[in-house]
C-alpha cells in the first residue's frame, strides 16, 4: 500500500521529471509537435482540434491582430492565448488571458483557458485554483476535472488527484486520455503495473492516440520490456516514424535510467513507494 507522506523536495522533482518525460514521449509520433502537451503530468482535457495547424506563428499573427482590434473580445482573447500556447509562447499566453479574465471574471471558457496556460507555464497551485473556478459542482465538466488532476499530480498529491481522475471518469466513462492522465499518476508514485494497467485500457479505447501509444509504450519500458515497448511504438507506423519513435524511447529510457542512479542515493522513506 501507498504511505500518504509526500515525498521529499528532492525526490519529488526526480518524479515530476520522469512524468514530463513520459508526457515528451508524444515526441516519439513525427505526425505530432510539443504543442501537443504541456509540462504537467498528461493532458489539459481541452477539446480535440479538428485539425493541428503546421503554421502556429501565422496562427498567432492572425489572433493576435484579431485581439488587438478588439481586446474585449473575450473569444479573441480566448483563441490567442491558445495559439500562444501552441507556439510556445507560455508566459506571453498566460498575460494575455490573466487580463482577459481581470476583465471577464465570470466567464468560464476564458478561466479554463487561463488555468490551463497557467499549468502550462509551471504555475500549478495557481492553476489549479483558476481551473476550480472554470466549472461548478452543480455543473462539472469532465475535461477541467482530469486538468485539476494532472496538476495535484505535479504538486505531488497524488490520491487527491486521482480523485479528480476518477469523477472525470464518472461522467466520460473509459475515456482515453483521462486513463491516460490516471496511467501517468501511478508512474508519479512509481506504481508501474498499475500504471501499465490503466494505460493498456487507454489505448484499447484510443490506439491510434499518440500520446496514449507513447505514454504506455515507456511505461513498458521503464518495466525493463524493451521488445515489447517498441512493438507499441512501432505498431501501424510507416518505417520511419516508427524507427523515430524507437530511437526517442531508448533516449527517454536511458535519461530515466541514469536520473535513477541519482535518485537512489536517496533515502526512499519519504517517496511514498511501495516496494
Amino acid at each position: 500500500m501507498f504511505q500518504k507522506s509526500h515525498p521529499s523536495p528532492r525526490v519529488a522533482r526526480f518524479l515530476a521529471c520522469t512524468a514530463s518525460a513520459i508526457v515528451l514521449a508524444v515526441g516519439l509520433c513525427s505526425c505530432q509537435t510539443a504543442s501537443d502537451i504541456s509540462d504537467v503530468t498528461g493532458s489539459l482535457g481541452e477539446k480535440a482540434e479538428t485539425k493541428r495547424s503546421a503554421d502556429p506563428r501565422r496562427d498567432v499573427q492572425l489572433a493576435q491582430e484579431r485581439f488587438k482590434a478588439n481586446p474585449k473580445d473575450s473569444e479573441a482573447a480566448l483563441q490567442y492565448g491558445k495559439a500562444l500556447r501552441a507556439s510556445g509562447q507560455r508566459a506571453q499566453a498566460v498575460a494575455v488571458l490573466e487580463q482577459a479574465t481581470i476583465a471577464n471574471p465570470s466567464n468560464k471558457a476564458l478561466l479554463a483557458g487561463y488555468g490551463r496556460a497557467l499549468a502550462d507555464n509551471g504555475n500549478f497551485q495557481q492553476a489549479f485554483d483558476v481551473l476550480g473556478r472554470a466549472h461548478s459542482p452543480d455543473d462539472p465538466d469532465w475535461r477541467i476535472l482530469s486538468a485539476q488532476g494532472a496538476t495535484l499530480d505535479q504538486l505531488g498529491r497524488f490520491e487527491e488527484a486521482r480523485q479528480y481522475y476518477v469523477s472525470a471518469l464518472k461522467i466520460a466513462p473509459g475515456e482515453p486520455s483521462v486513463l491516460s492522465n490516471l496511467g501517468l499518476s501511478y508512474v508519479l508514485s512509481k506504481d508501474l503495473p498499475k500504471a501499465e494497467e490503466t494505460l493498456r485500457r487507454a489505448y484499447e479505447r484510443a490506439p491510434t492516440d499518440a500520446r496514449v501509444r507513447a505514454n504506455l509504450a515507456l511505461t513498458v519500458g521503464l518495466q525493463g520490456h524493451l521488445a515489447e515497448a517498441e512493438k507499441i511504438a512501432r505498431a501501424d507506423l510507416p518505417p520511419d516514424e516508427a524507427a523515430a519513435n524507437v530511437t526517442q524511447l531508448k533516449q527517454l529510457l536511458a535519461r530515466k535510467q541514469a536520473g535513477r542512479a541519482e535518485v537512489e542515493k536517496m533515502p526512499i522513506a519519504a517517496t511514498g513507494r511501495a516496494e
